[in-house]
């Protein structure tokens, strides 16, 4: 199937205001905003599609969530290319991390505030690289309780909210690569290669367990899913942007 695909090589080519010239769909690589969650993402882009190819009923979608505190490569799916979403969803993903050792949080991120805090001083770089050969491989991952898995037909972010405890199921992951980037107590930046499914947030709490102390996650930045990368991904201004731009020149 060969959807179109809007990124930031062909952002200066025309696009066509017919989206029946683009019989397999178009596939955006958005560089998701900070705080957005990926439902909010979709909603923005619909609105544009909608607006631009003036259709009331445009299918949009998402290949694979991306958390509200991270940034980086969310793949949007305008049009028939809905139907491949699934498949774009099984690519492999690339993150860097920013793990604060010494501290954790409910959420394993900074949505919720710090309850308790660790030792982290005995830890050092030789420490860090050997316990993460641990995580190397397919493995049995927990994922958060405020993360999008639904239980009983309800998403487990809800229930957590509602002050629900439910026990997780660990789900089957693979991780391909963890390379450090660098390391200046407490903070530790780290190269993530993994399968669909994979939470960095768990890792990073699994990570701090196995070092004697605790971790949060408190940044993300997804750098690919599967052969699309950050570097040719597109920001919401720039779509805005050339959108407004081809509407002008087809007036």
């Amino acid at each position: 199937m060969h959807y179109h695909i809007l990124d930031k090589e062909s952002l200066g080519e025309r696009l066509s205001g017919n989206l029946e010239e683009y019989p397999h769909g178009i596939v955006i690589p958005l560089d998701k905003p900070y705080g957005w969650t990926s439902a909010d993402a979709v909603r923005k882009i619909k609105f544009m599609a909608q607006r631009y190819f003036r259709l009331k009923n445009i299918k949009v979608g998402h290949a694979g969530t991306l958390d509200p505190l991270a940034t980086g490569i969310l793949l949007i799916c305008l049009g028939k290319a809905t139907k491949v979403a699934e498949k774009l969803q099984a690519g492999e993903k690339g993150y860097i991390a920013e793990i604060t050792l010494g501290s954790t949080t409910p959420s394993f991120d900074l949505e919720k505030e710090i309850d308790a805090h660790y030792p982290y001083e005995h830890i050092d770089l030789p420490m860090i690289e050997e316990k993460l050969k641990v995580f190397l491989g397919e493995q049995d991952q927990v994922p958060p309780i405020f993360s999008a898995k639904l239980i009983d037909g309800k998403r487990a972010y809800e229930i957590a909210r509602a002050g629900g405890n439910e026990e997780m199921k660990a789900s089957r992951i693979n991780i391909m690569e963890l390379e450090v980037i660098s390391y200046k107590a407490p903070v530790l930046m780290l190269r993530v290669r993994c399968s669909k499914g994979t939470y960095i947030r768990s890792l990073a709490r699994d990570l701090g367990s196995a070092l004697e102390s605790g971790a949060h996650l408190s940044g993300l930045t997804r750098i690919s899913s599967g052969d699309f990368s950050i570097k040719n991904s597109v920001k919401i201004e720039e779509i805005e942007m050339i959108l407004k731009q081809n509407l002008e020149l087809s007036v």
